[in-house]
C-alpha cells in the first residue's frame, strides 16, 4: 500500500511537471511566433515609409540624375492555332535621384533615392516570315507600364536596406510603436501578461527599450531585426515576462488544486487506515493482556473457595463452628472481590456507552476527602504509613456526584498504596485557585517514567512488569477516574519520577 501511494504520487508529480513543460513549450512557440511576425511588421512599416518618403520626392518634380536596366526577362511563346510567335520583355528600371537630406535626418548633406519602375513590352510575329528573314516586321506591338513585379520589388527591398543600413535605430523605429506592436500581437496570440522589451546592437542596449528590461538570457525570448541583404542583422529584438512563472502555474492551476486535493484525500484515508490498524492492534494486544490478568486475578480467589469449601465438607471441620464462619468469611470476601472486579469492568462499560445516570448535588469536596480515606485508612495503618491531609483550600463546594467522586478519589488513594514498595506515605492538599478547587494526591511510591505517563489513563493500559504480578488490577481504575473527572467539567494530571512518586492533580470548577 505503501509503494503504490507513493508510485501515486510520484505519478501525479511527473504528469503535472510534464504538462508544465508542455505549456511551457507552447508558450514559447507562441512568443517567437508573434516576435518574427513583429519583426516583420517592423520591416513593412519602415519599407512603406520609405516608398511613401521618395515618392513625395518624384512628385514634386525631381528629375532623375540617372537610369539604368536592372533586370530583363524574354519569353517565347508559340501558337501552333495561328502560327504566331509571341516575344515578352519585361525590363525593370531605376531611376536615381539626388534630394537634400531635409527629408532624412542622417546628418549628411544630400542622399540617392531611387524609383523603380517595371516595363512590358509584347511583340507578336508571323512565323512564315521569320524564317530566313532578319528583318520582318512585328504583327503588332504592346507597351505597358506596371507596378513592381516580384523581381522589382526584391530590386526595391534591397534598395531600401541599403539606404537605412547605418541609419540609428531609435530614428528607425520608436519604443511606442515597439510597444504597440508586441502588445497588440501577443494579445491576439492569447498572451496577455506584462512583458519588457528591447533592441540590442549586438551585446549593447540601443535607445528603443522598455523601463524596466533586463537581458536574462534562459527566461528571454529574442528574434532579429531589420534584416540586410544577406538576411543578416546585428539588431536583435528582445521581450521577456517578469510573471512568467506564475502564468505558466496560472494555466494548470485548476488541475493542479485538483491533483493535490485528491492525493491529499488518499494520503488522509490511508494514514486513518494505517493509524486504525496500529490502534486495533494495541487494544487487542492490551485486551490479551486483561484477560490475562483477569485470569491470574480470578484463579486466586476461585482456588480458595475451593479449598475453603472442601475444608468444610471435612467431617472434623463441619462441627467445628469457629473454622467454619472462618472459611464462610474467606468465601465471603473472595466472592466479594471477584464481584468487585466485575462491577468495575461494567461500570466502564456503562460510562464508555453513555449509560451511567450520574445526577450532581451540591457537596463539599473537603468532605468527600475525608469519606474516602476513611475507607484506606485499616489498609495503610496495617502497612505502617499515613495519609495527611492539608485541606487549604477556604472554598472547596462543587457540584458533584457523591458516590462516584468518592470512587475517584479512592481509586487515586489505592493506586498510590499499591505503587508503593515500601510503607505508603500519602499527602492530600487543596487549594483555590481562581474559579477552581485543585486536588493533590502525592505519594512517594515506585513512580512511574514518561512514557507510561502518557497512557496512565488509558483503558485496560497496565505497566509492563513481565510475568511478575505482585501488583493486582485490570488498568481500568484510572481510565473510569479520568471519565468522571471529565464527566464532572474537571481535569486530571499526573507528574512522576521513577522512584521518587507521583502526584495526582484533579481540578475542578468551584459553585457559588
Amino acid at each position: 500500500m505503501s509503494s503504490s501511494l507513493i508510485g501515486i504520487i510520484f505519478v501525479q508529480a511527473y504528469f503535472i511537471n510534464n504538462t508544465l513543460e508542455n505549456e511551457e513549450k507552447n508558450f514559447t512557440l507562441n512568443v517567437k511566433r508573434s516576435l518574427s511576425f513583429v519583426s516583420k511588421t517592423i520591416e513593412n512599416k519602415e519599407l512603406i515609409s520609405y516608398n511613401k518618403i521618395y515618392q513625395n520626392i518624384i512628385e514634386s518634380g525631381a528629375n532623375p540624375d540617372s537610369t539604368k536596366i536592372r533586370a530583363s526577362l524574354i519569353l517565347n511563346s508559340l501558337n501552333e492555332d495561328t502560327n504566331e510567335i509571341t516575344i515578352y520583355q519585361n525590363a525593370i528600371s531605376e531611376e536615381s535621384f539626388k534630394v537634400p537630406s531635409m527629408f532624412f535626418d542622417i546628418g549628411l548633406d544630400s542622399v540617392s533615392v531611387s524609383r523603380f519602375t517595371n516595363q512590358r513590352e509584347t511583340v507578336v510575329y508571323d512565323r512564315n516570315t521569320l524564317d530566313g528573314n532578319t528583318q520582318v516586321s512585328p504583327i503588332k506591338t504592346i507597351q505597358s507600364y506596371n507596378t513592381l513585379d516580384d523581381i522589382g520589388r526584391k530590386i526595391f527591398e534591397t534598395s531600401y536596406r541599403d539606404f537605412y543600413r547605418d541609419y540609428p535605430v531609435y530614428k528607425r523605429i520608436s519604443t511606442e510603436e515597439v510597444h504597440d506592436f508586441l502588445d497588440n500581437q501577443l494579445k491576439s496570440d492569447g498572451i496577455e501578461i506584462d512583458f519588457e522589451f528591447a533592441i540590442y546592437d549586438e551585446d549593447l542596449s540601443t535607445k528603443v527599450h522598455s523601463k524596466n528590461f533586463e537581458l536574462i538570457k534562459p527566461v528571454t525570448y529574442g528574434v532579429p531585426v531589420f534584416l540586410d541583404n544577406n538576411n543578416e542583422s546585428d539588431y536583435r529584438l528582445y521581450v521577456n515576462f517578469p510573471d512568467r512563472n506564475k502564468y505558466l502555474l496560472s494555466s494548470i492551476l485548476r488541475m493542479l488544486i485538483l491533483s493535490i486535493i485528491f492525493t491529499t484525500v488518499i494520503v488522509v484515508a490511508y494514514s486513518s487506515a494505517i493509524y486504525q490498524l496500529i490502534k486495533q492492534r494495541k487494544i487487542s494486544q492490551i485486551k490479551t493482556d486483561f484477560i490475562n490478568n483477569m485470569t491470574h486475578e480470578f484463579k486466586t480467589p476461585i482456588a480458595t473457595i475451593n479449598l475453603a469449601l472442601d475444608s468444610i465438607k471435612n467431617p472434623k471441620i463441619i462441627n467445628d463452628q469457629e473454622k467454619v464462619m472462618r472459611y464462610l468469611n474467606m468465601i465471603k470476601d473472595e466472592n466479594k472481590r471477584m464481584h468487585a472486579q466485575v462491577e468495575n469492568v461494567l461500570r466502564i462499560s456503562k460510562l464508555e456507552k453513555n449509560e451511567l445516570n450520574i445526577s450532581k448535588d451540591r457537596v463539599k469536596l473537603h468532605d468527600l476527602i475525608e469519606d474516602a480515606i476513611t475507607h484506606v485508612e485499616l489498609i495503610v495503618e496495617d502497612r505502617k504509613g499515613y495519609v495527611k491531609t492539608h485541606l487549604n483550600a477556604d472554598k472547596s463546594s462543587v457540584l458533584a456526584n457523591e458516590t462516584h467522586f468518592t470512587n475517584v478519589i479512592v481509586n487515586i488513594l489505592d493506586n498510590a498504596i499499591k505503587y508503593s514498595d515500601e510503607p505508603p506515605k500519602i499527602d492530600v492538599s487543596t487549594e483555590n485557585v481562581g474559579n477552581n478547587i485543585l486536588l493533590h494526591v502525592a505519594d512517594q511510591g515506585n513512580g512511574m517514567s514518561k512514557q507510561v505517563q502518557k497512557r496512565v489513563f488509558e483503558k485496560f493500559y497496565r505497566e509492563h512488569t513481565g510475568n511478575v504480578h505482585n501488583v493486582k488490577g485490570h488498568g481500568l481504575g484510572l481510565a473510569y477516574v479520568k471519565r468522571m473527572v471529565e464527566d464532572h467539567q474537571g481535569h486530571i494530571s499526573v507528574e512522576s519520577e521513577k522512584g521518587k512518586g507521583s502526584v495526582f492533580t484533579i481540578k475542578l470548577p468551584l459553585i457559588s
